[in-house]
């Protein structure tokens, strides 16, 4: 009975391999008591076909590979051809650890002093053996090829976590020296529920540990989401500012003409020549001084060009028609609200000059987006990526650049950033 129940936790350990292996390539279809039976069935169906095939060893694995390939298409959002090529892939690791395990057997005395009972479990040791390097093999493969969730941590909190696969594998080994030693069934039995026990508490570690991340990570996105929200908003509020104060305009043209007109009847030419004079000083104060013919960039630009020369920066900019512009309007929120709020920052903190570059134009079908702003600080890098220029609100700071390279990838763009002679560049390449 102790046996079988050896056995179905080998099995159990293995199939929670394969499962976090199948969740590195795929989202996870149904969470819940779904899942949980899903795996029972699978779990039921291995131990079936295994003592069913025994003594078939190919029939048995082609069998075991079609099952986990049919039970992870359910689990895992995935296609059948990718599902069978995971599993294949997944059965050759194992049977590869499973020989090495073997081999290594062959050099470790568990024959002729422990029989019975005692032998099962020294040969169930160097089986976990293998199945915990398997895990952390997997742990590397997750690490390398996982969903982006698993990005937010880094190597050295991913080192920190692979020390309880490493312990473990020390542990088992360091059991299995010492296991010509052992003189009782209850001390071997002892060592064996230590052994499955760590394993099992890998297992637990891990799941832990990924919804820490997961959870991490929803938080994030709720961050960006909200930073998007609050840029959208402003951005939206000028644009309604403005048509509000075209509507005044126009109301203010059409009395002025009409005023024309009346002096124009009266022959009152002096009073007219005047009256034009001061109209066209007053057209010329007007603060929407970027016309591109595209509403929302026209917002944007002319709010952030009169808040930069409201703190005595000079904005310097080329524009030309982008009525045609084939980038969605919150996206070009995203772009210009962060890049341009980053270099006004920037260049406040600067005591020599605070000069804004800004070019916008659509060219060679390609649309380009480029700022060039002085700067006083350092500008911070993460993993060869651009964090923040500033030292304030550094984390916001960064969530807002992951915002613009994000938006740039949904449209296959580029982009190049560069810090020179205190200098920050970030240039923007679409396709149009």
């Amino acid at each position: 009975m102790f046996e079988l129940m050896q056995s179905i936790l080998l099995m159990f350990i293995e199939l929670m391999c394969c499962k976090i292996f199948f969740e590195t390539f795929g989202k996870i279809r149904y969470k819940g008591w779904i899942n949980i039976l899903q795996f029972v069935l699978l779990l039921g169906s291995i131990c079936f076909l295994s003592y069913s095939f025994s003594g078939h060893f190919v029939i048995r694995q082609i069998a075991i590979i079609l099952t986990v390939s049919i039970f992870m298409l359910w689990h895992i959002e995935i296609s059948l051809r990718k599902s069978i090529v995971l599993a294949i892939l997944f059965d050759a690791l194992l049977l590869a650890l499973d020989y090495l395990i073997y081999l290594i057997s062959r050099w470790i005395p568990l024959d002729s002093e422990l029989l019975g009972q005692q032998y099962v479990i020294g040969r169930n040791l160097v089986y976990l053996l293998g199945k915990v390097t398997l895990f952390f093999i997997i742990l590397v493969i997750r690490k390398k090829f996982g969903k982006k969730s698993m990005e937010m941590m880094l190597d050295t909190e991913w080192l920190r976590f692979l020390f309880f696969p490493v312990f473990t594998i020390v542990s088992i080994s360091a059991m299995l020296s010492v296991f010509e030693y052992i003189q009782t069934v209850e001390q071997a039995n002892l060592l064996a529920i230590i052994a499955f026990g760590m394993v099992g508490m890998n297992i637990i570690v891990f799941y832990l540990i990924n919804d820490i991340v997961e959870r991490e990570m929803k938080m994030h996105e709720n961050k960006v989401f909200q930073i998007q929200a609050r840029d959208q908003l402003e951005m939206y509020k000028s644009i309604s500012e403005n048509f509000d104060n075209q509507k005044k305009k126009t109301h203010e043209y059409k009395n002025q003409i009409s005023c024309i007109e009346s002096l124009l009847d009266k022959k009152q030419y002096s009073k007219l020549e005047e009256y034009v004079k001061k109209i066209n000083g007053s057209l010329n104060n007007e603060p929407d001084t970027i016309n591109t013919n595209n509403v929302i960039v026209n917002a944007i630009l002319n709010t952030k060009y009169q808040e930069a020369d409201a703190k005595g920066i000079v904005f310097v900019f080329r524009v030309n028609d982008l009525s045609e512009l084939k980038i969605k309007d919150e996206d070009v929120v995203t772009i210009l609200s962060n890049l341009l709020n980053n270099a006004i920052e920037a260049c406040e903190t600067c005591e020599g000059k605070k000069v804004i570059k800004f070019k916008f134009v659509k060219e060679d079908d390609m649309t380009i987006i480029a700022v060039k702003n002085t700067f006083n600080y350092d500008v911070k890098y993460e993993n060869g990526e651009i964090k923040s220029t500033k030292t304030t609100n550094v984390d916001e700071h960064g969530v807002g650049i992951k915002n613009v390279l994000k938006s740039i990838e949904k449209y296959g763009g580029s982009y190049v950033i560069e810090d020179k002679n205190k200098e920050f560049f970030f240039s923007i390449i679409i396709p149009a």
